[in-house]
């Protein structure tokens, strides 16, 4: 969630950074709320100081045997406006607050400016892509003649978008998460977590998941926890609210989760294989860090997640996104 000093200070500023971030996005809304709230915050303080001398007053008079109803009565009007003021200055702050996690992070002045994917930037590749002298098959074919990889299965067991791994498959799976944890921890000084695989609202507000992306998430509202779409929701949360010392920084964390994704948005799309499912299994990677290093430690982490496909003898681009192509909550 942006700072709504950036608001208030730099409006033309957050106007066009917004600008590049394809879409339409409650800026003026904000600055209003937040400009009608200081208004009655500033007008609350003045009657609250008013019924201060006026209580000191009151008390004056009485000492006296002097009458003060006259000003006894205005202390009760203005204790019922400030209590309107209050509740007026409560509803604003939900309201802003509500707008706020509307708002996209702001991108980093690195990143291109474009609509879509068409203006993302390669940085590096690695590897150069097989040439075949036949015509491979697609990786669905080939999972369910090794008997590998079972999509029937998986459709009457949850319905489209489901896979049932077997036998090797399996094993695969399973030694790849291995592999990439082993890696990260061993030799990259990541600290390994296991963390929920459900988290609470708050959890995924604080990155950026909700409100906007609700309908790709599955959820159990009784309960008022959300299956995470990624574990970079929980590591990221893992600190939410505490002071952190910065000579503990950075903090180092990977991952293993199944993550769950609705994709509500992609009927049609990659509707045959494992390339666009709503169960999948991921090594995440997160650091928490001072703002000043951010940007070197992303490229830190860049360059561990890089290693793994290189000892995979995995060809790969490295893709710097677009501002209309990248995440909600990224900066870069």
């Amino acid at each position: 969630m942006l700072d709504i000093r950036l608001f208030r200070e730099k409006p033309e500023e957050l106007k066009s950074a917004l600008e590049t971030r394809n879409g339409v996005f409650p800026l003026e809304d904000i600055i209003e709320l937040d400009s009608r709230r200081r208004e009655i915050l500033t007008r609350t303080d003045d009657l609250r100081s008013e019924r201060n001398r006026g209580s000191r007053e009151i008390a004056e008079l009485k000492k006296k045997g002097e009458d003060a109803t006259g000003l006894m009565e205005r202390m009760q009007v203005i204790g019922e406006e400030i209590k309107e003021n209050d509740e007026m200055i409560a509803e604003h702050e939900d309201r802003i607050q509500s707008l706020l996690l509307e708002i996209p992070n702001l991108p980093h002045e690195s990143v291109p400016v474009g609509a879509d994917e068409s203006f993302n930037k390669v940085v590096r590749s690695w590897g150069e892509p097989p040439v075949f002298d036949f015509e491979p098959l697609p990786h669905w074919d080939i999972g369910e003649s090794l008997g590998i990889m079972d999509f029937e299965r998986g459709v009457r067991l949850a319905g489209s978008r489901f896979t049932v791994l077997r036998g090797a498959g399996a094993r695969l799976e399973r030694a790849l998460i291995n592999f990439m944890l082993d890696i990260h921890t061993r030799e990259h000084s990541f600290v390994e977590v296991q963390p929920p695989f459900l988290v609470n609202s708050d959890t995924m507000k604080g990155t950026g998941q909700l409100p906007k992306f609700a309908e790709d998430l599955y959820s159990c509202p009784s309960d008022d926890l959300w299956m995470i779409p990624t574990a970079e929701v929980p590591l990221t949360n893992l600190h939410r609210g505490e002071i952190l010392s910065e000579e503990d920084l950075p903090l180092y964390y990977t991952a293993y989760t199944p993550c769950f994704r609705r994709e509500a948005g992609s009927h049609g799309r990659d509707v045959r294989g494992m390339l666009r499912v709503h169960q999948f299994d991921k090594v995440e990677l997160v650091k928490i860090c001072s703002p000043e290093s951010s940007y070197r430690e992303l490229e830190s982490l860049t360059l561990s997640a890089e290693e793994v496909l290189k000892r995979l003898e995995l060809p790969f681009r490295t893709v710097l996104l677009s501002t209309g192509d990248m995440g909600f909550a990224a900066s870069k």
